[in-house]
């Protein structure tokens, strides 16, 4: 088919690709895909989007998709990637013609062609930029405002690149053209100063126009042309330059009135030529230090004096006090403590900024910043009567200070004030000075007067610190204030409980504070609403304060917890609902327990609100916070919530819902602290486990959470979890460890050890198919220490508990690995013994050695040829438990629990939740089994507790197996006795080695030791595991 058969079939699928019957349009779009990969498609989509005859909208599809397709298919690596002699006859068809008629298919042409610009310019298409600059020389309007645009656009993206070979070729285009690009700006811009007293508007919008673009592209050429652009004149020239001309845009701004349809174009043009300044300052600050002293001179004459009257406007005055603050700030032009260490670039700017920044300026620019800029105005009181919770959200944080005036003025008041506040303290301490006492609610001015000066005491909290006497303050002139209740002074009410919120953190005393919660309870039934939300404020920064004591609150929590309820009720606006209940939030995460009595009207109110939030999915995330903090407060009680709480963490987690994208991580959340305070199991808090499935599939930031949520159900109720999942979790287990990383390797065994350990027989059962790849990285020896400890743990974990099932792993194992079970079993304590050191926590080093120990009785030889190492790692990990009890001065295993002790909780901890109750029971019951099991049998017949070593070896010194074994004199420090000799002799004992008492009088060699197993290879070991400690001493004789 030839490309004109072609394009009328492309021609008459792209109509019908632009209907808005689904019937048709979904077919076409099909067709169109398939024909993405078809040799020549491109051609006709060149061909039918420079026709201009067509129709624009099938104009417009075709070139949408011929861009989006340089981005599948245009790279040579792409699958069904365009050959080149196709992608060569497109480069040449793009830049034949400058003549579209549409704005909107000329900027998206500029684009496409800016886009293949970054893939083949200059190498495979080094015509472009000589063609652009020949296009935009022509005389023909409409050509040479699309080769500018064209330009523009290629020239912004070839800018963008940041690896080191197109950055050199980005220099080298830059220097090449930038001559051409200041003269074409020149030329246009004084084309435009011309035109506009002409009249006609048409002609100066097309100058405007021109300008524009032209000094787009000197920005990007300026910015990123250079490694060093204050060593070419031309761009200095320039940078220089622009002062001229923005003095002579600001005044065309005088004749060009707010209704002119160029004035939007001449404001952008104004706010380009401040963008070229902070770009440059931003990325070549040393560069810049020429242009410091006359930016400074500008922006400050402009925005703090008479001069920016009727010329400037809020953009522009933004952007000024920007650079201002960018001077200011920069880090590049802050000389060390030393001078000495300082760069001359450094010293040279520091000195321009003294000798700007005297003290007169700095005065005058501290006041106006005050007195002027800080002043609430006419648009802002009245947004305050019409709507005070838009007027409460203010944009703040972030970089808001970039673009709004407000959060910008303060930004730059924080940063002078803050560098200079030697020489500004006195001005602002004067102006305090000057508005002491109350003011008259009728001088309205004055009111606002106040009002901005209290906002900047606010501001420069930390740098008064040593200035102001706060705490005075406080009680003499802020608190009368607060007291004022008529509604004119309501601006300075907002104002002052504000401020004490800014300084609460930085000078406030504890003992005042009881007079704080009186002033915010009183305020939380102000009148006005602005000064509610803002009394909400201020108690959240109070009671999150470090300094935040609860004896001193409790009094209030009623009343402040019903106020800030019935604020809740009363805000319609998401945003301030969100931000009433971080407030409620807070207050309930630092009273804890407290709040239990106070929370029935909110408990009754959150349903509700969940659901009038259907379509906030922001302000269900703050119900969700509030339900963790609800959850923590009411423990147990938190049973009474389950009807609401469960199916909200049923739809938070599940991934098949679109709100789960929001929801998720605080639902993880809310459903952790739901299993940790719960008193038992539900079945419908059993039931929502089904969501733990796709999330473990998900392998996302929030798995650590999920295996949280995971351990929180086994020691909730550890049979019926495991009888009900087990079989779904070990095969979402077995995915995971297939690709997941070390740590998250680790993190999945844990939580598998917590199952063994809690339900030992029932565990090993349910979890069998992991097992087998446990033993397999034992054996094989893993090499990262922190998963071959776990996996250490969890093996300790089967062959203490459930021996029986370990012996029928261990056969599994043996054919899997065509040995003896007795070969693979030495060759499992070998490893085991050696890879010891892996193991760093006390619990787990104890954990393997009475695991190893429980083998000791049996009289196979593999375990007795093991017996050195398993004696000489189990008294090294008993050394590392006993610790000596400062009362008796005896030594006792750190790790054993006593029935009868019970931590006590101070006031600054946390109650325990039910878990951690549940998981003491569980210790406390590991304990008893372990103690017990070592003369039964059955699973863990012969599992060994330190307490019966510590049991036997404190018995008389004359009973069999109760003896205390000499060490030399001197050793230790302890006499002759070893702390750890009374353990170690029940150790050996409680592994079939009896001792005889020994006369720790007698010299010379010692009555001979009975051994049950008589073999010499036995004593031998013993010996030698003695000597190896190097901390006890045996004598012994050959019988």
């Amino acid at each position: 088919m030839d490309l004109n058969s072609a394009s009328t079939v492309v021609l008459q699928v792209l109509t019908q690709a632009t209907s808005q019957d689904t019937a048709v349009l979904k077919p076409a779009e099909e067709q169109l895909k398939q024909w993405e990969t078809q040799p020549g498609f491109y051609s006709v989509l060149l061909n039918i989007f420079t026709n201009h005859t067509l129709d624009i909208n099938v104009r417009w599809l075709a070139v949408l998709y011929f861009k989006n397709g340089i981005d599948r298919y245009w790279r040579r690596v792409a699958p069904h990637a365009l050959s080149e002699e196709e992608k060569s006859t497109l480069r040449a068809g793009l830049i034949t013609n400058f003549n579209e008629p549409v704005n909107q298919i000329a900027t998206q042409i500029a684009v496409l062609i800016a886009k293949v610009a970054r893939l083949d310019c200059p190498r495979q298409w080094p015509e472009l930029i000589p063609t652009l600059i020949e296009s935009v020389k022509v005389q023909d309007d409409l050509r040479q405002h699309r080769a500018l645009l064209t330009f523009y656009h290629v020239t912004k993206t070839l800018a963008s690149k940041r690896l080191a070979a197109d950055r050199k070729l980005f220099y080298d285009l830059a220097s090449g053209i930038y001559n051409f690009a200041c003269s074409l700006w020149n030329h246009h811009t004084d084309t435009f100063l011309q035109q506009v007293s002409s009249g006609n508007e048409a002609a100066v919008l097309s100058s405007l126009e021109r300008t524009l673009l032209s000094l787009k592209v000197l920005r990007k050429l300026t910015v990123n042309g250079f490694v060093e652009p204050h060593k070419n004149m031309e761009v200095m020239g320039f940078l220089h330059g622009i002062f001229d001309r923005l003095k002579q845009f600001l005044e065309c701004s005088r004749s060009i009135g707010t209704d002119n349809v160029c004035r939007d174009r001449l404001e952008k043009t104004i706010i380009l030529f401040t963008k070229v300044l902070l770009d440059f300052l931003d990325q070549h600050p040393f560069s810049f230090t020429p242009l410091i002293q006359r930016s400074l001179e500008f922006s400050v004459s402009y925005v703090f004096t008479e001069v920016g009257e009727g010329v400037t406007f809020e953009r522009f005055i933004v952007q000024c006090m920007n650079l201002i603050k960018m001077i200011v700030k920069n880090y590049a032009y802050k000389p060390s403590k030393n001078f000495e260490d300082s760069s001359p670039e450094t010293l040279e700017a520091h000195k321009i900024k003294m000798a700007f920044f005297t003290y007169p300026t700095l005065t005058e620019i501290c006041r106006r910043l005050v007195s002027h800029y800080f002043l609430l105005t006419e648009e802002e009181l009245t947004m305050w009567e019409e709507d005070p919770e838009g007027f409460t959200v203010e944009e703040t944080g972030g970089d808001s200070w970039k673009y709004s005036l407000r959060p910008c003025t303060e930004v730059l008041f924080i940063d002078i004030f803050h560098e200079y506040n030697q020489t500004l303290t006195p001005v602002l301490l004067e102006m305090m000075q000057t508005l002491q006492g109350p003011t008259n609610v009728e001088d309205m001015n004055a009111l606002l007067i106040k009002d901005a000066v209290y906002n900047a005491v606010g501001l420069a909290a930390y740098e008064l610190f040593d200035s102001v006497d706060f705490d005075q303050w406080f009680k003499n002139q802020l608190l009368p204030e607060l007291q004022v209740i008529h509604n004119r002074y309501k601006p300075l009410r907002r104002r002052v409980i504000w401020l004490i919120g800014q300084w609460i953190s930085v000078k406030f005393k504890s003992d005042l504070r009881p007079m704080l919660y009186e002033a915010i309870c009183n305020l939380l039934q102000d009148q006005d609403l602005v000064v509610r939300i803002e009394t909400a404020t201020t108690l959240k920064l109070t009671v999150d304060d470090f300094e935040f004591r609860t004896d001193q609150f409790l009094p209030y929590l009623e009343t402040m917890f019903t106020l800030l309820f019935q604020l809740l009720q009363q805000v319609t606006e998401c945003d301030t609902k969100m931000h009433v209940l971080h407030v409620l939030s807070c207050v309930i995460e630092r009273v804890n327990i407290q709040i239990r009595p106070y929370v029935g009207c909110l408990v009754q109110y959150l349903p509700l609100l969940w659901k009038q939030s259907e379509e906030h999915n922001m302000l269900r995330c703050a119900i969700l916070t509030t339900l963790i903090h609800l959850v923590q407060g009411l423990g147990a009680d938190s049973k009474n919530l389950y009807p609401f709480l469960l199916p909200v963490i049923q739809l938070s987690t599940d991934v098949s819902q679109p709100p789960h994208v929001y929801l998720l991580e605080d639902g993880l959340e809310l459903w952790l602290v739901t299993l940790e305070n719960s008193p038992c199991v539900t079945p419908e808090l059993l039931r929502i486990f089904q969501n733990m499935s796709p999330l473990l599939e998900l392998s996302s930031e929030n798995l650590r959470t999920c295996f949280k949520i995971i351990n929180g159900y086994i020691f909730l109720s550890s049979t019926e979890f495991l009888q009900t999942y087990a079989v779904g979790l070990c095969q979402s287990f077995c995915e995971l460890l297939k690709e997941i990383t070390t740590e998250g390797q680790v993190q999945v065994l844990k939580v598998v050890e917590n199952a063994l350990k809690v339900n030992p027989v029932l565990g090993p059962q349910m979890f069998q198919p992991i097992l087998p790849c446990v033993f397999r990285g034992i054996i094989e020896g893993e090499r990262y220490p922190v998963v071959m400890s776990t996996y250490l743990g969890v093996m300790g974990r089967v062959l203490l508990q459930n021996t029986s099932f370990f012996s029928s792993l261990l056969n599994e194992m043996a054919h899997k690995f065509n040995q003896e079970m007795d070969q693979l079993l030495g060759n499992m304590i070998e490893m085991w013994v050696d890879r010891m050191d892996n193991i760093t926590q006390p619990e787990r080093r104890k954990l393997s050695a009475l695991a190893l120990l429980s083998l000791l009785p049996s009289d196979n030889s593999v375990i007795q040829d093991k017996f050195c190492g398993i004696i000489n790692i189990s008294v090294e990990g008993l050394h590392d438990v006993m610790t000596e009890d400062p009362e008796t001065g005896t030594y006792k295993d750190c790790m054993l629990m006593s029935h009868l002790e019970e931590p006590k909780v101070t006031e600054d901890e946390e109650p325990p939740t039910e878990q951690d109750k549940r998981k003491k029971m569980e210790s406390k019951s590991q304990r008893i089994r372990n103690g017990h099991s070592a003369g039964s049998e059955g699973p863990g017949a012969h599992s060994v507790a330190a307490a019966v070593y510590l049991r036997e070896a404190e018995g008389a010194a004359g009973a069999p197996g109760r003896a205390r074994l000499p060490v030399p004199h001197g050793d230790r420090g302890h006499g002759d006795r070893h702390p750890a000799a009374g353990v170690f002799a029940g150790l050996l004992r409680a592994s079939g080695v009896w001792l005889p008492p020994l006369s720790e009088t007698s010299q010379g060699p010692q009555p001979a030791i009975g051994v049950c197993q008589p073999a010499e290879r036995m004593k031998n070991s013993l010996v030698y595991a003695c000597k190896e400690v190097k901390t006890i001493h045996f004598y012994y004789q050959n019988e």
